[in-house]
């Protein structure tokens, strides 16, 4: 007996996505780039990995990004490269690279693709993740936040998404955010035994990281510490108040969370969070905030900015049970003998061009395999073609989703189910 050979399996934390389900990923990349679009965002695309001092320089040493969960490598060159663990650093790097950003204005880019993370998988959090992002860069007027918050209350509403609830926080800037640091920091040391381990070490290198910790007991602790609202300067509260004021005028529900900083060093005034309740404890399912200093950071104007990215895992399996199985859609030609084959073969030709999806047997299967075949695809449509449809100039149509059948003139086939597989869609 020869010896099996091994099955290589995959790496944990980096799922495949199979032909079943990637109809469902692309339905809300599609939602989401028409969306961002019709709010005049324009796709940009970056390399998956850069030089690791970005990282280091956009995100901020003292993050446990920067510290525990990249990706780092050094290549052939000697030089040390990350594989992008967030999408926005890349994309500031990219426009000043460019020079999208000297025409001055409000400039609006969004991005899709997998990003890298070491930690340690669980339900929604994965080591290779997707994430759909968005940055607008130029303007502070705290509508543009409003508008940014709007944008992503439109794609969880068409898509149906349910239960999900705004948190919003403002953080301060430079002028106020060394306030609350101290405050904090001085709350905090008077603590110190109650903190984790993790935290003792933020306690030293970078206090607010503790906001960001899940231990129950520094989440108890943090309860009972200094909001950074307490410490807004004139400037970030005004621009608190309007961002509120613009909320309210365009109806979307929010909560002020008092601690919410979000785990990266470049965010600024406005810091928000979009959470699923019913996910548990990874329950964000996007979230962003304004980062006015970081363009001047990485080099380039002081310009100011406010971006958001979108876990599509969580988001994923937050979408309305229903539309987490495959649609119905498209043609399935079923055919007995080699006459009807070969004219379904034109007919699926003549389908195939104008944008339906469509099939017909190549195994020489019998007419009930052929059935089974088209509902396990998930065809909405089977044609049913042989010796009798061919003598009567009629074919047999099913529509698989609702188990109705129809008789149609074989030389109107093509024009009614491209009608048909439209209204199908638009069911």
């Amino acid at each position: 007996m020869s010896e099996m050979k091994p099955i290589f399996k995959g790496v944990r934390g980096a799922p495949d996505i199979l032909p079943g389900e990637v109809g469902r990923w692309q339905r809300v990349e599609a939602e989401a780039r028409r969306i961002l679009q019709d709010y005049g965002y324009q796709e940009i695309r970056t390399p998956i990995f850069e030089r690791t001092e970005l990282f280091v320089r956009g995100i901020g040493e003292g993050t446990d990004i920067v510290e525990k969960q990249m990706y780092t490598f050094e290549d052939r060159g000697k030089e040390s490269l990350t594989l992008r663990p967030e999408g926005t650093a890349p994309v500031i790097r990219a426009c000043l690279e460019h020079h999208l950003l000297t025409r001055g204005g409000l400039y609006k880019v969004y991005y899709t693709g997998p990003m890298f993370r070491h930690e340690r998988p669980q339900a929604g959090r994965f080591r290779q993740f997707h994430q759909i992002g968005a940055e607008a860069i130029g303007v502070e007027d705290p509508a543009l936040d409003a508008e940014v918050l709007d944008l992503l209350c439109h794609l969880f509403d068409t898509l149906g998404v349910s239960g999900w609830k705004l948190h919003l926080n403002s953080i301060g800037d430079e002028a106020c955010r060394p306030v609350f640091r101290e405050q904090f920091t001085r709350y905090v040391q008077a603590k110190k035994e109650k903190l984790c381990p993790d935290c003792r070490v933020r306690l030293e290198r970078n206090p607010l990281r503790i906001l960001d910790c899940k231990e129950e007991g520094c989440r108890s602790l943090v309860a009972q510490a200094p909001s950074p609202l307490e410490s807004l300067c004139k400037d970030c509260k005004t621009h608190f108040h309007r961002l509120q004021e613009l909320l309210g005028l365009l109806k979307i529900d929010y909560s002020v969370n008092e601690h919410l900083v979000r785990g990266l060093d470049y965010y600024t005034r406005t810091a928000f969070e979009f959470v699923n309740p019913a996910l548990g404890a990874q329950n964000a399912i996007a979230g962003g905030g304004r980062y006015d200093r970081l363009v001047d950071e990485m080099g380039g104007p002081p310009m100011p900015g406010i971006g958001f990215a979108i876990g599509m895992e969580r988001l994923l399996i937050s979408l309305p049970q229903e539309e987490q199985g495959e649609m119905w859609i498209g043609v399935f030609a079923a055919t007995l003998g080699k006459e009807a084959s070969q004219l379904a073969l034109q007919i699926v030709q003549g389908l195939r061009r104008q944008g339906v999806r469509a099939s017909l047997d190549l195994e020489g299967r019998s007419l009930k395999s052929q059935m089974r075949l088209a509902h396990k695809e998930r065809y909405r449509y089977t044609l049913i073609l042989g010796d009798e449809e061919l003598k009567t100039g009629l074919a047999t149509l099913k529509d698989m989703a609702k188990g109705d059948q129809e008789q149609i003139p074989l030389r109107e086939v093509v024009n009614r189910l491209v009608s048909q597989e439209s209204r199908g869609r638009a069911e």
